[in-house]
């Protein structure tokens, strides 16, 4: 959500930041809007005021027995409420209209976002590790022996549709030995809180977070008109929905391990093999809550936080900051983690961590109470996977894969699976 305040003053600046994301000029229509609003309550406020006046001046007329004049001071405060009426509805009108086009609108960019209009204009800023060599042809995750007993999608196609799997035996134990994995890390580590959270959520909740009403078709909506999540940076963001904390409450650290449905709207064709894109995922999701003067370092700090399980893995990955053509909808600024997976010869991202400003906290009028005075800020809101449980799967799958179609276990994973060391081409766990 923007502030008309700020738009009112900077109209030229604010299109040059929509010109930034390959936006057309907007300052124009919004600004028409707001006037034609502000005017309307203009005029019913003045209508009121004058009621007093005529109220004052009936009455005046009845105590002297001025019953003409009473009669037609009567009838024009009725007139002058109706006409206040009429424009108070024009505005509220004229009011919708407005948050309606400024909630399609996305985030300003930060100034030190690269510009571009496509993911091929993000810029590297950091490489891990090399790509990992092997003495035989990789194949992707879905076609490594010891993966396929365990990794069902025909079934999942029966059951559900196309972009499904089902997951079980060892690769089901692995999967959740990544969650569990990332969970103990941020909580007794990283310093966030584990809260579970509904993956059902009203309108206003996703309204909150930017995936409503702009991206309705992306997510999946029940007849009751909930909403499966598309992750819990949703919930979790909304914790302070309508709230105005004091200082000392921030910052707020928290972490959700969750089922995430998405739709895929518009992705037709893309990654439609494997579990790369799926309708259901889980992941776990970082979220912070922090003063303005502090989300910066936050997002660097949330950024570490991702790349270090990359690390803890060995597996090989880059991180990129976005340009503002690849930016998501609700980020002023994002940085991606992309893995490498050997199948594909390429990285593949399984981690975005963006800041998004106060622009989040103005669609929830969340607000936090700085020490010493009267007034009160927004709060600003960062989200990042830490990871994305599914995709740190198949990068475990395709980089630790063997010749004989077998597959090692990470040194960290093993405590999570009984010490087991990797897993044979049958999907059985060899143990210790």
């Amino acid at each position: 959500m923007h502030d008309i305040k700020y738009i009112r003053s900077n109209p030229e600046e604010f299109d040059n930041h929509l010109n930034r994301r390959g936006l057309d000029p907007m300052s124009e229509e919004i600004l028409s809007i707001d006037k034609a609003r502000r005017e309307k309550i203009r005029k019913a406020e003045n209508f009121r005021a004058g009621l007093n006046q005529q109220s004052k001046q009936a009455g005046l007329a009845k105590s002297k027995g001025s019953l003409g004049e009473f009669e037609r001071l009567r009838a024009s405060i009725s007139n002058t409420k109706e006409d206040a009426q009429k424009l108070e509805q024009e505005a509220s009108k004229e009011n919708r209209k407005l948050e309606g086009l400024l909630l399609t609108i996305p985030n300003l960019p930060s100034p030190d976002v690269p510009v571009g209009s496509s993911e091929n204009d993000n810029v590297e800023i950091k490489r891990w590790g090399e790509p990992t060599k092997f003495e035989f042809a990789p194949v992707e995750h879905f076609e490594i022996p010891a993966v396929k007993p365990g990794m069902d999608f025909t079934t999942a196609a029966k059951i559900s549709g196309s972009r499904f799997v089902i997951l079980s035996g060892s690769i089901a134990k692995l999967h959740r030995a990544l969650a569990q994995f990332m969970l103990d890390v941020h909580t007794e580590e990283n310093g966030l809180q584990e809260v579970w959270t509904p993956v059902l959520v009203n309108p206003e909740t996703m309204l909150g977070t930017g995936q409503l009403p702009k991206f309705a078709e992306d997510s999946y909506r029940t007849e009751e008109g909930k909403w499966l999540i598309p992750t819990s940076e949703v919930p979790l963001t909304n914790i302070v929905s309508g709230l105005t904390v004091d200082e000392d409450y921030l910052p707020r650290r928290y972490c959700a391990h969750s089922q995430c449905f998405r739709s895929e709207a518009g992705s037709a064709g893309k990654d439609t093999s494997g579990m790369l894109r799926q309708h259901q995922f889980e992941k776990v999701e970082m979220v912070s809550i922090t003063k303005s003067s502090e989300s910066e370092n936050e997002h660097d700090r949330m950024l570490r936080c991702a790349e270090d399980f990359l690390e803890r893995l060995k597996l090989p990955y880059r991180t990129v900051v976005l340009c503002t053509g690849d930016m998501g909808f609700g980020a002023k600024k994002t940085y991606d983690i992309e893995v490498w997976l050997p199948g594909q010869e390429k990285y593949r991202e399984i981690s975005s961590v963006s800041n998004c400003g106060d622009f989040q906290a103005r669609r929830m009028n969340a607000r936090y109470r700085p020490k010493g005075v009267k007034t009160t800020n927004f709060v600003h809101t960062l989200n990042g996977s830490g990871l994305a449980v599914g995709r740190a799967l198949i990068a475990v799958l395709e980089n630790y894969q063997q010749a004989d179609g077998g597959i090692s276990i990470p040194d960290v994973l093993a405590p999570y699976l009984k010490g087991a060391t990797s897993i044979l081409p049958n999907g059985e766990f060899v143990d210790i």
